[in-house]
C-alpha cells in the first residue's frame, strides 16, 4: 500500500505584528518583546496579562499565533488559546480562521514531505522515525480542520505502511464518519475482515461474528455510496462470503446487475458469489459479460478460469460419489477452456506460483505433461 502524496497549496497570511495600540503594560511588553525576538519573556508577558484579564481576546489571540503556533509550534495549545480568545469576543475571528487554514496546510504540507521520505528512507530506523512525525503532523493538521477527510485517511496510510493496523481503524472510522472517501470505506472495510479472519483462526466465534459484522456494514455503506468502486465491491463480496451469507451477497449483486448491467464490478462480485456457491453456467456468463466491458479485467479473466477448473473437477467428483466412471471428454472440454484465461492472467501476472501450480495441473488434466512438468518448473523458479 505504499504510495506518495501530494501537496497543498497554502494560504498566504500576514504573520506581521499589529501596530501598537492603547493595551495593558503587559500586552505592551510582550509586543515589544515578539519584535525583539525575546519569545520565552513575550510568553511570560502574555500568560500574565490573561491571568489577570481572563477575557482578554488580544492577549489570547497573540499568545496563540506568535507564541504557541508560530515559535513552539504546539497546535494544541495554540488551538485552545484561539477558543478563549473566540470565547472572549469575535474580534479576532476573521484571523483565527485564516490562521487556522494556514497552519492546517502547513502541518499537512510537512505531513505529506515526511510521508513521502519516509517511504524513499533506506533503513527500518529512519523509516519510522519519519512515518511517526508524519503521523504527528497529521494529527495537527486534523486538529486545526477536523472535518477534512484527507487529515485522517492520509494518518491511517502512515499506519498502515508501518505495519500498525490497529492504529490505522480509528482514523478510517472518523473518515467513514465524514463520508467523502471510498477509500477510506475500502481500506477499513479490509481491517475489519483480516481481523474477522484472524479471529476464525483462533477460534473465537464471538470475536469473528462481531467483527465480520462491522466489515460488512462499512462495506454495505460504502457500495450504497460508491457504486463504481470496485475495490469496495470486491471487498463487500469477501466479507458476505467469510461470513457464509451467501445469500444476501446473491441477492445484492443480482440486483447490482439488475440496475447496472453495464457495470464490470456487479457483474463480476455477481459471478464470484456464484461461483462460490456452485453454479457455474451463471459464473461463467458474468465474467465473461465483465471481460466484454473491460477486456483487460484481470480478476475476471483469472476467475473464468477458476470457474472452468473448479467445473471440470466437479464433473469428476460428482461421478466418484455414484461411484461411477468419469466422462473424461467432459472434463477436457472445461480445462481446455481454462487454459487461455490462465495463461492470459499469468501474461500479467508472471510471477505468482500459485498460479503456475494451477497451469501445471490444468496441462495435466490435458494430458500434456511436459508442458505440465515446465509449469511446475516455472513455479519453483519464481516461488
Amino acid at each position: 500500500m505504499k504510495r506518495s502524496f501530494v501537496y497543498l497549496s497554502i494560504l498566504g497570511v500576514a504573520l506581521a505584528l499589529m501596530a501598537f495600540e492603547c493595551s495593558s503594560a503587559e500586552l505592551t511588553g510582550a509586543k515589544l518583546y515578539i519584535n525583539q525576538k525575546q519569545y520565552e519573556k513575550a510568553e511570560e508577558a502574555l500568560l500574565k496579562e490573561v491571568a489577570k484579564n481572563p477575557k482578554s481576546d488580544e492577549g489570547w489571540f497573540i499568545l496563540g499565533y506568535q507564541i504557541y503556533g508560530e515559535h513552539k509550534g504546539d497546535y494544541s495549545k495554540m488551538l485552545d488559546a484561539f477558543d478563549k480568545s473566540l470565547t472572549a469576543s469575535p474580534k479576532f475571528a476573521k484571523e483565527i480562521g485564516d490562521f487556522k487554514k494556514y497552519y492546517w496546510a502547513t502541518a499537512f504540507n510537512k505531513g505529506v514531505g515526511l510521508f513521502n521520505n519516509a517511504a524513499k528512507a533506506t533503513t527500518p530506523d529512519s523509516m519510522k522515525m519519519l512515518f511517526g512525525k508524519a503521523a504527528e503532523m497529521f494529527n495537527n493538521a486534523a486538529l486545526c480542520q477536523p472535518d477534512s477527510v484527507v487529515n485522517y485517511t492520509n494518518l491511517a496510510m502512515v499506519f498502515i505502511n508501518t505495519g500498525d493496523y490497529p492504529s490505522a481503524i480509528a482514523p478510517l472510522e472518523k473518515a467513514v464518519k465524514i463520508g467523502k472517501a471510498a477509500e477510506a470505506y475500502s481500506l477499513l472495510g479490509q481491517i475489519y475482515l483480516e481481523n474477522a479472519n484472524k479471529a476464525k483462526e483462533a477460534k473465537n466465534d464471538a470475536e469473528f461474528n462481531a467483527t465480520i459484522e462491522k466489515a460488512i456494514t462499512v462495506l454495505d455503506a460504502g457500495r450504497q455510496k460508491y457504486p463504481e468502486n470496485g475495490e469496495i465491491l470486491l471487498r463487500y463480496s469477501n466479507a458476505l462470503v467469510a461470513a457464509n451469507k451467501l445469500d444476501v451477497a446473491m441477492t445484492a449483486f443480482k440486483t447490482g446487475v439488475e440496475k447496472e448491467p453495464e457495470n464490470k464490478y456487479y457483474r463480476y462480485n455477481y459471478g464470484v458469489v456464484l461461483l462460490n456457491s456452485g453454479n457455474f453456467a451463471e459464473a461463467e456468463t458474468q465474467f465473461k459479460k465483465a471481460i466484454e466491458l473491460d477486456p483487460k479485467y484481470s480478476n475476471a479473466i483469472y476467475n473464468l478460469g477458476v470457474t472452468y477448473v473448479k467445473w471440470g473437477t466437479s464433473f469428476r467428483e460428482e461421478a466418484e460419489k455414484k461411484g461411477e466412471s468419469a466422462d473424461e471428454a467432459k472434463i477436457k472440454e472445461k480445462f481446455t477452456l481454462a487454459l487461455p484465461h490462465i495463461k492470459a492472467y499469468l501474461d500479467m501476472n508472471p510471477k505468482e506460483p500459485a498460479l503456475w501450480d494451477l497451469l501445471g495441473k490444468i496441462y495435466a488434466n490435458l494430458g500434456m505433461k511436459a508442458e505440465s512438468d515446465e509449469a511446475f518448473k516455472k513455479a519453483d523458479e519464481v516461488r
